[in-house]
């Protein structure tokens, strides 16, 4: 399955029956939806959509109509995993930052200088 498989109110269907990939403005209502849901996520304290499906369309219904309306279902699973992956990263990615500057702060405390 590609990017553009599922169905999408916008969809249009090529003469050989394939799907035409969305133009620009289909992109951008697509993205705007995916902020405004996300945004009301962030709002009530919820980070996967997937998992927590239940309570997202209850406290953001509007908003998740709106983004599947609005996107290709694969767009749509693409991006609420993607908003998990990338807050678990930051999270790495931060954690490991505070273990360095630990090290660095042990290194300084044994009489080490960097260059």
């Amino acid at each position: 399955m590609g990017w553009f498989s599922g169905s999408s109110s916008d969809s249009k269907t090529a003469s050989d029956g394939g799907r035409i990939a969305p133009d620009r403005s289909s992109r951008q209502r697509c993205w705007e939806g995916r902020d405004k849901f996300f945004t009301c996520l962030d709002n009530n304290d919820i980070l996967d959509a997937i998992k927590d499906d239940k309570q997202a369309r209850r406290k953001c219904g509007k908003e998740v109509e709106e983004f599947e309306a609005s996107c290709a279902k694969a767009w749509v699973k693409y991006f609420k995993e993607k908003r998990v992956m990338e807050f678990n990263r930051d999270k790495t990615i931060e954690r490991i930052k505070q273990e360095d500057a630990a090290k660095v702060q042990d290194l300084k405390a044994q009489g080490w200088t960097p260059r």
